[in-house]
Formats: structure tokens, C-alpha cells, sequence
């Protein structure tokens, strides 16, 4: 039979039931290959209640340094008979099953082109312990060990991992590293030819991680947020954003209590629902602190009236997006970028909204710190669009770089210096053309400078009004400070094909990873893309020159209704046939292997359709 050989590139699933301890051990196979020098991308698969239900993790191995999913599974571990026709379903040709052989299973069970690889995990752990809490986790730690034995894992590497997981507990570090060797023992005594195939997935050691960082977007952003300068975080708990508050709070215990007092300079509310706790930030916006909430697509349809009013008022505020399965409660534990138009347009009547789109977790810390200062400069909501896939993840990305000189960009705030020496002050106009007035902190001066904050229409001082030409100034001004934005916030990256060409490709977010690839399978199809990653919205001029340079435009992104794509047709008043929808959306992150197949599908079929003219 054919076996599947590959040294530093496969892709490895252990499926398992959730609750059973196995998230820490297949944690421990990310990470030991990690440190071996070999780059992975794990991705957690999970259900959205406590225990008892399916979950899974699927490991990319890749030498070459591909972090997206690839497509396609070289070896599963199947440990949860539940899932067991599903999980030998997706194992590609020639490929390994691993199980657990305690109980014979029928013929029937396994197919023909896999190579089986059968280990009595459960009756070794019977014999072994008595405790049932130890039969089941130790049983985990067996598959590693044996796992680590048939593809050539150095154990001393788990061992290091054990003593920093376990560094003082020295008696759940010795009983892990015996179930760890008792796993390699029977592995080099029992799962070796001629008893079963000889395994052809291999991990030797390389350089290839170099100085890059092993992160979640959710852990990086928390940490954006701290050296941002936010000292307000009020949320309420939601999959999968709430470790995004979790993790500033351990930041901010860290960082942000006053070594001689004791004192904490931050306050962080876990709120009663999502509303209050955007009313918190708006609040704590317009006194001057800076200030963001955390949530997903279920808590921004219930924001939407106080993002409207933070809009309208013009305070700032940022809110960290990150985006999973919808509509409704939806997928609460799978990802999508569906929430684009929802966030983009949040409340009701005129809205638009800046969004800011990383990439990884290096963005995710770059861009949570850089909407702190958007939101004050432009004295607006400013929303930073990530996802599970990036949030919940861990992801090997470039290390966290932070500037000590950089000075927070408070935008146009008047002083008392300023009011004193005469300056106007009339909170809602425009004085320099950039659609962008002049504020004040509450109390700024005794008798200058205040001003009623309304969501009401008003003229440019802030008086009440229903007239007509005050409405329309400040609209239009509004207007102004959004096209404003689109110079101020990240610019898209352009990727250069190796050779002219006439096809384009626009993509964002969680899908990078996954593009970097494809584009490279496509060019050796002798397919050439011209690529822009978004990284922002409202879109820079740059992006209507990309589109217009190009004959045809792939927009790949993760929803139904091809968000991004409406945005873009909206926004650059664009003709829809211009631009080709590439959309994945069934709650899993988006594989190079499909956007290679649907841009190759779609290009064979543009070579027999008549060339278009184009008008911008």
C-alpha cells in the first residue's frame, strides 16, 4: 500500500471528546515540534458547550514556514468513537490512523488506502493507574509519547515543556514523564514493521522558527491595548472574545498598579450585558479615558444604538470585533468574517464606521494600540475586525515591537491654556478642512469650553437644533472625517505576481495565511495574481487604483454574502461584474487548497468569456 512520506510538512488531527484532558497534551505535540525548530499552526476545533461534545486539533507542520490551513488531514488520531466515521472520512489517501485498539473493531471500520496504526491506549491505562481522573488524562500523555517515538520528537523537548508547565508540582512532573515514556516504550516495542506500516511523517530539527513568537490574537490584542494607553475595559463575557478582557486585566495587574501605593490605574467591569457595557465605554470615551470593549457579532447588534450615539456625539471609542459563526448565536465556536457590514454601518440612519483588519497576532497588538489613537484623533468608534481563527489560536508570528518615545495621539483637545488665551472653541466645527473638531475634557476650565453632549441634531456649537443647513454641515463634515480617516488608518500591502498580469486578488484578516499559499500553488499552475491585503476600512485611494489596474479582481473572503465585496462595490461606486466573489463560510478557516481550486476555476472559465471595458 501507498504510504504518504513527507519530513517537516503534514498536517496532523487528533480527535477527541471535550472535557478529557487531551487539549493540553495535543498542545504539547504543537509545541515540542515548535521547539524543535519547525514551524506549526495549530487550530483548536471545538464545541460551544462545557464537555461531553466532539473537539478536535489539527496541527500544520511546515518547514517552510506555511501557517494557514492547507486542506486535507496526513494522520489522525482518532481517540472518540463518536466521530469515528467522520474522522477516517477525511484522512487523504495513504495517509495514518492512529486509535486506540483496546476494543477490536470490524473490518469495515477502516479503509483499504490507510495505513492503521492500532495502540491499546485504554487497557494499558487500566492496567497501569487506578484512579479514573488519571486513567483518562495520562492516556493522552501516552499517545504523545508514542506519538513522539514513530515520528522522531525529541522527548527531552516534552520533558522541558513538563517542567515549565509543572514547575513546582514535582509529582505531576514525574508521573507525566513516566506516562510519556511508557507511551515510547510500547510504541518502539509493539508499532513497528512488521506488526504495523513503518510511519512516514517525519520531524527532524531545523531553523526555521527563528525569533518569531508563538501567541493568541486575543492574549496580543489585550496587550495592544495596555501599551495603547486604555486604562477603561468594560464587557461582558462572550465566545470567543472574553479572553481578550481576561488577559488585559492579568496585563494591567501587571503593568498598570502604582508600585508605591498599590494603587490600580485601570478599572475594568465585567457589565451586565453587552449594552451596559458599551454605554461604560462611551462614557468613560467622553470623559477623556481611553477606553474599549471586547465582544463578538451578537454583542454589536446590541451595541448598535450607543455606537450610533458615540458616533453622532463624536467620541471615541474602541471596539475588538472578534468575529465567529452568525446569524443569531449562530457557531459561537467557529469563525467567519461576517460581521463587515454590521460594524461598518452599526445604528441606525447614516453611519459609517472605521475597521481596522489584522492579519495575525503581531497586527492584532499593532492595530488594537493604533485604534486607541485613531478613536481619539478622529473623535469616533473605531473597530478592530479579528476572528477565532486568530483570537483563539495560538500563531507563530513576528515579535511584539513598541516604540518608548511613541507619544498617544489625543487628537484636537483644547486646553485650558488655549481657551484662556481666547482660542474658539465651537465643539462641532470645522476649522482646517479634515472634518474633525475641537473637544474638551470635562472641567477644562471654569467657564470656557463646555458644551452639551447630545445625540440630537445641533449646530457647529453644539446648540440644539432641527434646521435644516445645521443638519446637512455636520452630516457632510462627518462625511469629510471619514475620507480623512482612509489616509490615517493602516495601508493595504501590495503583493507584486512574478510577471505581468491582468488578474487581481483582494483579501483581509484571518485569510492570509492561507493566500500566501495558494498564491504561490497558483503561480506554479502558471496562474499570476497580482495580491492586496486590505487592512483597513474606509478604503485608501490605493485600492481603487488596484482594482482599475486589473482586468478581473478576486475578493476571497469568509461569509455568504460576500460583505467585503458590497463594501467595496458601495464605497468605490464600482461595477459589480468587476469584481469575482471567492467566499468560505462553513465555520472552519479557510484552506490554500481552496482558494487554489475556486481562482483556478473561475480563471479557466474568464479565458473563454469576452475581455470587458471598464470604467472608473
Amino acid at each position: 500500500m501507498k504510504r504518504i512520506e513527507a519530513l517537516n510538512d503534514f498536517v496532523v488531527k487528533f480527535a477527541n471528546v471535550n472535557g478529557s484532558g487531551s487539549a493540553s497534551a495535543n498542545e504539547l505535540f504543537a509545541k515540542a515540534v515548535l521547539r524543535m525548530g519547525v514551524p506549526v499552526s495549530p487550530r483548536n476545533i471545538f464545541p460551544s458547550n462545557i464537555q461531553g461534545l466532539p473537539t478536535w486539533y489539527e496541527v500544520r507542520v511546515s518547514e517552510r514556514g506555511w501557517l494557514g490551513r492547507r486542506g486535507g488531514i496526513d494522520m489522525m488520531v482518532a481517540m472518540n468513537p463518536q466521530t469515528w466515521d467522520q474522522d477516517v472520512k477525511e484522512v487523504e489517501p495513504g495517509g495514518y490512523l492512529f486509535y486506540d485498539s483496546t476494543r477490536p473493531l470490524p473490518p469495515s471500520a477502516f479503509r483499504d488506502d490507510l495505513n492503521v496504526i492500532g495502540m491499546p491506549v485504554t487497557a494499558i491505562c487500566n492496567a497501569t493507574y487506578e484512579d479514573p481522573r488519571q486513567r483518562t488524562l495520562f492516556k493522552n500523555i501516552m499517545v504523545l509519547g508514542a506519538l513522539s517515538q514513530l515520528m522522531g520528537v525529541d522527548p527531552a523537548v516534552i520533558e522541558a515543556l513538563f517542567g515549565e508547565q509543572y514547575r513546582g508540582k514535582e509529582r505531576l512532573l514525574e508521573s507525566n514523564v513516566r506516562a510519556l515514556h511508557a507511551g515510547r516504550s510500547f510504541a518502539a516495542d509493539h508499532l513497528k514493521p512488521p506488526q504495523v506500516a513503518e510511519m512516514g511523517l517525519q520531524v527532524r530539527r531545523a531553523n526555521a522558527v527563528g525569533e518569531r513568537i508563538f501567541v493568541e490574537g486575543n492574549a496580543a490584542a489585550a496587550l495592544g491595548c495596555v501599551y495603547g494607553g486604555a486604562t477603561v475595559c468594560a464587557w461582558y463575557p462572550i465566545t470567543p472574545s472574553s479572553s481578550v478582557a481576561e488577559a488585559f486585566e492579568k496585563y494591567c495587574r501587571k503593568y498598570r498598579v502604582d508600585a508605591a501605593t498599590g494603587e490600580n490605574r485601570f478599572a475594568i467591569v465585567q457589565a451586565e450585558d453587552e449594552i451596559a457595557s458599551i454605554g461604560m465605554v462611551v462614557g468613560a470615551g467622553w470623559n477623556g479615558a481611553r477606553a474599549f470593549t471586547a465582544t463578538s457579532g451578537p454583542g454589536v447588534s446590541l451595541m448598535t444604538e450607543f455606537i450610533g450615539l458615540a458616533y453622532f456625539a463624536e467620541i471615541p471609542v474602541t471596539i475588538i470585533d472578534v468575529q465567529r459563526g452568525g446569524p443569531s448565536t449562530g457557531m459561537p465556536t467557529r469563525t467567519q468574517q461576517a460581521d463587515l457590514i454590521s460594524s461598518a454601518y452599526a445604528s441606525h440612519g447614516d453611519t459609517k464606521h472605521v475597521m481596522l483588519l489584522p492579519q495575525d497576532p503581531t497586527e492584532c497588538f499593532e492595530f488594537a494600540a493604533a485604534a486607541l489613537d485613531l478613536a481619539d484623533r478622529l473623535q469616533t468608534p473605531v473597530f478592530v475586525m479579528t476572528d477565532l481563527d486568530i483570537g483563539m489560536n495560538q500563531r507563530l508570528c513576528e515579535p511584539f515591537a513598541w516604540d518608548d518615545s511613541r507619544a498617544y495621539d489625543r487628537g484636537k483637545v483644547m486646553t485650558a491654556e488655549m481657551l484662556e488665551a481666547g482660542k474658539e472653541f465651537a465643539r462641532y466645527k470645522d476649522v482646517d478642512g479634515d472634518g474633525i473638531p475641537w473637544r474638551t475634557y470635562p472641567g477644562t476650565h471654569p467657564s470656557k469650553g463646555a458644551y452639551f453632549t447630545r445625540g440630537t441634531t445641533r449646530d457647529p456649537q453644539a446648540r440644539y437644533s432641527e434646521a435644516g443647513p445645521d443638519y446637512l454641515y455636520n452630516v457632510q463634515r462627518l462625511l469629510k472625517k471619514f475620507a480623512t480617516a482612509a489616509n490615517l488608518v493602516p495601508q493595504p500591502v501590495l503583493r507584486a505576481a512574478g510577471q505581468k498580469t491582468r488578474l487581481g486578488v483582494l483579501y483581509f484578516g484571518s485569510t492570509a495565511p492561507a493566500m500566501d499559499e495558494a498564491l504561490e500553488a497558483l503561480a506554479a499552475d502558471g496562474i499570476h495574481v497580482d495580491a492586496m491585503r486590505l487592512r483597513a476600512f474606509p478604503f485608501p485611494a490605493s485600492v481603487k487604483a488596484f482594482i482599475a489596474a486589473h482586468d478581473h479582481v478576486f475578493v476571497v473572503e469568509q461569509n455568504r454574502d460576500a460583505q467585503m465585496r458590497t463594501l467595496l462595490i458601495n464605497e468605490l461606486e464600482l461595477d459589480p461584474a468587476w469584481l469575482i466573489a471567492v467566499l468560505h463560510c462553513d465555520g472552519t478557516p479557510i484552506t490554500a487548497r481552496f482558494i487554489t481550486q475556486a481562482i483556478t476555476t473561475h480563471v479557466h472559465a474568464l479565458a473563454v468569456a469576452p475581455r470587458r471595458e471598464k470604467i472608473l
